[in-house]
């Protein structure tokens, strides 16, 4: 079976982008249908290669029952357009850098993440960074709600099915 590879994208890979792969994994393994995915996260600049998430991420995350702590950042490399289905960009910036650098046969793979929460009336994910612990409680919750309008989108797409 051919997994549907997905890739969360921020600027740094130590917030939102993590956070964002964390929330979806668990959702993915709560849902029995981690069979069907290959999640990663990487973000457009190279500040943080090799960290761990951020403390105050991780802090959040495992509140909710989110073990990011595992991760490590990663730049997001040219072929990553080749390799994933979805690449979900957390705000205009990233969006932005991903779309000049991407060949245009795949264009097509390059969303916003909330795009898959319009309800919540918002296209960024905002940056948590340089705020307080509520910038990243407000993080985890514009994340769960995006997380279960993808996979909501995909089970009604067909793109993949349901157990049970």
């Amino acid at each position: 079976m051919k997994k549907i590879k997905v890739l969360f994208v921020c600027m740094g890979n130590i917030c939102r982008s993590p956070t964002a792969e964390g929330v979806f994994t668990k959702l993915v393994n709560e849902r029995k249908l981690a069979q069907h995915f290959s999640i990663d996260s990487a973000g457009t600049h190279a500040y943080h290669v090799g960290n761990a998430p951020d403390l105050r991420a991780e802090k959040a995350a495992g509140e909710r029952g989110v073990d990011i702590s595992h991760l490590r950042a990663r730049k997001f490399v040219l072929g990553d357009f080749e390799d994933f289905d979805y690449i979900l960009a957390m705000d205009s910036d990233n969006y932005a850098i991903l779309s000049s650098a991407c060949p245009a046969p795949h264009r097509y793979k390059i969303n916003y993440f909330l795009a898959y929460a319009p309800h919540l009336g918002i296209r960024e994910v905002p940056d948590p960074y340089y705020g307080g612990s509520y910038g990243f409680e407000r993080v985890l919750d514009l994340v769960e709600e995006a997380s279960e309008g993808f996979l909501n989108a995909l089970l009604e797409t067909g793109k993949i099915k349901s157990i049970g």
